[in-house]
């Protein structure tokens, strides 16, 4: 008899968990992968040479696309690295609120991942449930900065504007009645922090709807346990973070480890996995999202309690309020040189590091004085993750490559920036 050889499979670029971006090239054996190659550059959207040439304020709403589901979280590493290069003090209201919409930007971005994983492992119920909940969050994102997805609300010394009063209400409509409309409008009646608050409450109740479809679920548990097992020691090497790394049962945290902002002021728990398998970190990032629950609570209280500046006083960072533009002239001069030629940042590099949804997403950059960057490196986590999953999928069958690509949670945004 002839000898079989293993044969090559190209799985992609159509694949749903991947986006659409991802070609992976597997050499099989029968149905198991002997190897995997991923192929990236289908996507190729060049941020950090467009940065180059852009002014620094240009440039925040190219974070928000990098991860197109963790938004505001990547702009908070970017405007931490200008804030670190020109020694800003941002306003402490404005450190709470970010870290306030860091911990939605987390939680919408692991619904998104729960009922995508969930989907590509074939149940389908958990993705409708996660969907309804990232609609409130979605509505909190527009309600700050009139956009749902690509905010560009955070600014270098703060955030673009304080937090509204009143929420944005359904209107009637053909499909729905006056009755229907006005439960919808119910916990809108109040300002967005009353808003987020009453979804705080909501919460954790959901999260028990979730894991009683997933958690101890049969078929969930046949196709994540002992699936994409990677041991504490090789998750570090690899250079993993976030979830995939803290599921390997490696405490590592940026929010407690090398605390920013507020997060040395907040309690919360860092959940960490035993296995290092699919289902340690699928355990993981669903314990991440009581946990903030946990710190939006807080920053909502926090924030009742004590108003003020939202953004730095330096007019040559943050434009002046409009009330003195309209009285005063140097006011105005100053908003118009800010938005044209924008602001001079120091010469100098800085790295600055967020706890990201998906790991440790950090910006570097190089300042040679002049008002956009000499040099913008990203450091994305989902890059080092893929690069990991020829290991991970190695012995495994083709349809173990779907859950582990679930359980990276990668979106290629950031990947082939």
């Amino acid at each position: 008899m002839a000898e079989i050889k293993n044969y090559t499979l190209n799985f992609g670029p159509q694949h749903p968990a991947a986006h659409g971006v991802l070609r992976l090239v597997l050499e099989l054996d029968g149905e198991v992968v002997q190897r995997a190659d991923p192929h990236i550059g289908l996507l190729h959207r060049a941020t950090e040479k467009l940065a180059e040439h852009k002014t620094f304020i240009q440039s925040v709403p190219y974070m928000d696309r990098l991860d197109y589901v963790s938004m505001m979280c990547n702009e908070h590493a970017y405007v931490m690295a200008i804030e670190k290069l020109m020694g800003i003090e941002v306003p402490v209201r404005a450190q709470y609120i970010r870290v306030m919409f860091d911990e939605i930007t987390r939680v919408l971005n692991h619904l998104m991942w729960i009922g995508a994983h969930g989907l590509d492992c074939g149940a389908m119920t958990v993705f409708l449930y996660a969907f309804r909940e990232r609609e409130d969050l979605m509505d909190c994102y527009e309600a700050v900065s009139g956009a749902r997805m690509h905010a560009a609300y955070y600014r270098p010394g703060g955030v673009y504007r304080d937090l509204p009063e009143t929420m944005p209400q359904y209107q009637a409509s053909k499909v729905r009645n006056a009755a229907a409309i006005k439960q919808l409008n119910e916990n809108r009646q109040g300002s967005l922090l009353d808003f987020i608050e009453d979804f705080t409450r909501r919460f954790p109740t959901y999260v028990d709807e979730y894991e009683t479809l997933l958690t101890d679920n049969r078929i969930w548990k046949q196709r994540t346990v002992g699936i994409g097992v990677v041991s504490p020691e090789r998750a570090v090497q690899l250079g993993l973070t976030g979830a995939m790394l803290r599921g390997s049962g490696v405490e590592w945290d940026l929010r407690k480890k090398q605390p920013y902002e507020v997060y040395d002021k907040l309690d919360f728990d860092i959940p960490v996995g035993v296995n290092g398998d699919c289902y340690d970190r699928y355990l993981c990032r669903v314990e991440e999202m009581r946990q903030s629950n946990r710190i939006i609570k807080q920053c909502v209280d926090w924030l009742r309690k004590h108003p003020g500046p939202v953004i730095t006083d330096n007019h040559k960072v943050a434009p002046p309020s409009r009330v003195d533009m309209k009285s005063n002239m140097e006011e105005l001069i100053h908003h118009f040189k800010l938005f044209t030629e924008g602001m001079h940042v120091p010469e100098g590099e800085a790295y600055a590091a967020v706890e990201h949804p998906k790991g440790e997403f950090g910006i570097y950059l190089v300042s040679d004085g002049a008002n956009k960057p000499y040099r913008l490196k990203i450091r994305a986590p989902g890059f080092v993750h893929l690069s990991a999953l020829d290991e991970m999928a190695r012995g495994h069958m083709i349809s173990d490559v779907v859950a582990i690509i679930g359980t990276q949670d990668i979106v290629f945004g950031e990947i082939d920036r």
